[in-house]
């Protein structure tokens, strides 16, 4: 069954995943072959249940202690832009979507999420661009991240940071 695997790490990040369960999003990850959602809502306040997804098998929750089971199952993974949770999923060698939360002030993610992107390990929309990003996306044009590289994901942190 082919599973996308929804993650919002430890935050609060209520607009993914109402944007990610909504009609259009369900029926482009439908035009895409993808029959199972499996949904990390973190500290959200939004919790969806089962009709949520209409015409895809629905899993939710808040926590785990580990979720590489989840992200090792998937076969794309779409994820906010924390660090943690994009190093973990290109760790796995997933295909990864990354949404970056544009409400937030100073936002490195943006930053980080174009770095990567123009390095093409991921593709990343907003909230808002997320359905048209799935209905476009060629997930063919992505390139492995080559765990040797995290000595530069780091060096890139701290530029991104200010720490360097």
């Amino acid at each position: 069954m082919k599973t996308v695997f929804v993650t919002v790490g430890t935050t609060r990040f209520d607009e993914l995943v109402t944007s990610v369960t909504s009609p259009g999003a369900v029926e482009a990850l439908k035009d895409h072959g993808y029959e199972h959602v499996v949904l990390q809502v973190g500290r959200g306040s939004v919790l969806p249940g089962p009709e949520s997804c209409q015409g895809l098998k629905l899993e939710a929750y808040r926590f785990k202690d580990s979720i590489a089971e989840d992200m090792r199952r998937a076969d794309l993974v779409i994820s906010h832009a924390g660090a943690g949770s994009c190093l973990e999923a290109l760790g796995a060698r997933k295909p990864l979507l990354v949404v970056v939360n544009d409400k937030l002030m100073d936002n490195h993610q943006l930053e980080l999420a174009k770095q990567l992107h123009m390095e093409s390990h991921l593709l990343y929309c907003t909230c808002s661009s997320l359905v048209e990003t799935l209905q476009t996306m060629d997930l063919s044009v992505l390139l492995p991240f080559t765990p040797g590289l995290t000595k530069n994901f780091a060096n890139f942190l701290d530029k991104a940071l200010g720490i360097q």
